[in-house]
């Protein structure tokens, strides 16, 4: 490594976002570290306006590298071939960071050589706002689902040791990535401040998932991982049963539900059934008699009063 080089390589796949990549390399180059290098990768934009913008991109710190579609996996570690970084970043090109992210990142993966993962409280904006709201980082417990967003800061030498983003996946490659490091034995590590801004768009791969796909991918994450997954079976099948009675406990209340919802309606048919009876009745036809009187005496005396 050049004295030169940055210690941090922000990795951004583009595909067809062009509109929102001012933005995002803005949040980078608004950073209070600056010791950095972006590295932005079309990834086969159709889009005229994207391919438009990275073909004529020029700003310090960033580089341009053009290749065919091939999916965020494949775009990622082509950028991360070509860092110079000591610390990796990968940040979508319509997503954003605070201005404090990679300075604390940064301190933190100095201050302890077994920290491998570094991530924060994070945000959406977009067609969704609010927090986003993810599980506390725990072991096992994210054999069961990915507790880390992809824009966490990790160390280049890492991705080289368990041979960079896998592929094939419906939109998990940074899921076991992450299961990756972790066999490696690192510490994840998240920040308490909210420095992350993720778009929500109608288009996300996160929304599209089928469940075919879910089952592919999990069956993917358990064949690449298991290491992890083995040993660790136990709390799997525990939460498989917890499902189970989740599932019988909702069919039960749903079944009293119904039940209630009968019987309500039994009485409702009871009363009406008592009010029509009540209404043919000698007592029903002059009490209608009697409200017709009122009325029109209730008229007469409004219309003397005027």
């Amino acid at each position: 490594m050049n004295a030169s080089d940055p210690i941090v390589s922000v990795i951004m796949p583009c595909y067809n976002q062009g509109q929102y990549l001012d933005e995002a390399i803005d949040s980078v180059r608004s950073q209070t570290y600056q010791n950095v290098e972006v590295i932005v990768i079309n990834d086969g934009s159709t889009d005229a306006l994207t391919i438009d913008i990275l073909c004529n991109y020029q700003q310090p710190g960033v580089s341009i590298i053009h290749t065919a579609n091939r999916g965020p996996a494949a775009a990622r570690n082509t950028g991360i071939e070509q860092a110079r970084g000591v610390y990796i970043l990968p940040l979508d090109a319509d997503d954003r960071i605070a201005p404090t992210y990679l300075e604390q990142a940064v301190k933190c993966l100095d201050a302890d050589p077994g920290v491998g993962i570094v991530y924060c409280e994070a945000e959406f904006f977009g067609e969704k706002t609010g927090r986003f709201e993810l599980p506390a980082f725990n072991f096992p417990g994210i054999l069961l689902g990915n507790m880390i967003f992809n824009s966490s800061v990790y160390r280049k030498v890492d991705w080289e040791k368990v041979g960079g983003y896998k592929d094939h996946f419906h939109g998990w490659e940074d899921y076991d990535f992450w299961l990756s490091l972790l066999e490696l034995g690192r510490d994840v590590v998240k920040l308490p401040d909210v420095l992350y801004f993720y778009r929500q768009v109608a288009s996300s791969r996160s929304n599209s998932m089928t469940r075919q796909n879910w089952i592919e991918d999990y069956t993917r994450l358990f064949q690449n991982h298991s290491d992890l997954y083995g040993p660790n079976m136990r709390v799997v099948f525990e939460h498989i049963v917890d499902l189970r009675d989740d599932v019988h406990r909702t069919h039960t209340r749903l079944g009293q539900t119904l039940d209630e919802l009968v019987q309500t309606h039994a009485r409702l048919e009871r009363v009406q059934t008592e009010l029509a009876t009540l209404q043919n009745s000698k007592f029903g036809r002059l009490y209608n008699q009697y409200i017709k009187l009122k009325q029109r005496f209730r008229h007469k005396t409004e219309q003397l009063s005027r």
